[in-house]
């Protein structure tokens, strides 16, 4: 299950000080993996967030900032200022909660202003997180026994197709094995987009993937989480 299934009653006696926004995307991972593969995963890191340090949690943003994705089939992408604009809405109505504190995790690397959100709603004050940052990525893979870096395996690769295989095996195909692309040297992707770089939309090495560093992934990202909420006051 994706979508939280709590009660008004539940947050009620819950009583959550933060809430926790999943942000994916709806962009190509190659052959293997589904289109919604950034918000399966930003959801499976929010649902445990949310039940290990009851937290408030909110239904995924599901469609995001993938451009760089747009020459593959089936990619749909919102501007920068959109994203902007939903999550101060919800910022808003939290507030009207008396919740002004908020992490968001993010499943997609391409979603670039969520960090300028971030850091523009703490200058006056701790309230926002950006969740995972590259150190707890890093420290996810170590932590699962993952071969492959950030850089190396970075769309569609042992890291995505570990953790659905874990949460959502029925989404992986068989496939998965034979994926395999390296294009480590992708210094403008900004301007010419990932087809430059990838035919079938993967630049990473899914076949590493197994359900078990999915699910060890998920458990290091857990325990990095807690610094960041008492930063944030929770």
């Amino acid at each position: 299950m994706d979508l939280p299934t709590v009660t008004s009653t539940d947050l009620a006696q819950r009583r959550a000080q933060v809430a926790v926004l999943p942000v994916g995307s709806y962009e190509q991972h190659g052959d293997h993996l589904p289109l919604t593969t950034d918000t399966l995963v930003a959801c499976a890191i929010a649902s445990r967030l949310a039940d290990t340090y009851a937290l408030h949690p909110l239904p995924a943003i599901t469609i995001s900032c993938s451009q760089e994705h747009e020459n593959f089939a089936g990619t749909v992408s919102i501007t920068a200022s959109t994203l902007i604009a939903i999550i101060h809405d919800i910022r808003d109505s939290l507030a009207r909660q008396r919740i002004h504190s908020l992490a968001i995790v993010n499943g997609h690397g391409g979603n670039y202003v969520l960090a300028n959100i971030v850091c523009q709603s703490n200058v006056d004050g701790p309230h926002l997180t950006l969740f995972p940052g590259k150190e707890e990525w890093t420290l996810a893979r170590q932590d699962a026994g993952m071969t492959s870096n950030g850089h190396d395996d970075m769309h569609g690769g042992e890291l995505e197709t570990s953790i659905l295989l874990h949460t959502h095996p029925e989404l992986v195909k068989a496939s998965y094995t034979s994926a395999d692309h390296e294009a480590k040297d992708r210094e403008h992707l900004l301007i010419t987009g990932m087809s430059a770089y990838t035919s079938s939309g993967i630049i990473g090495y899914p076949s590493l993937a197994t359900p078990a560093k999915g699910q060890a992934a998920l458990d290091s990202l857990v325990g990095s989480f807690a610094d960041h909420l008492k930063l944030i006051g929770g």
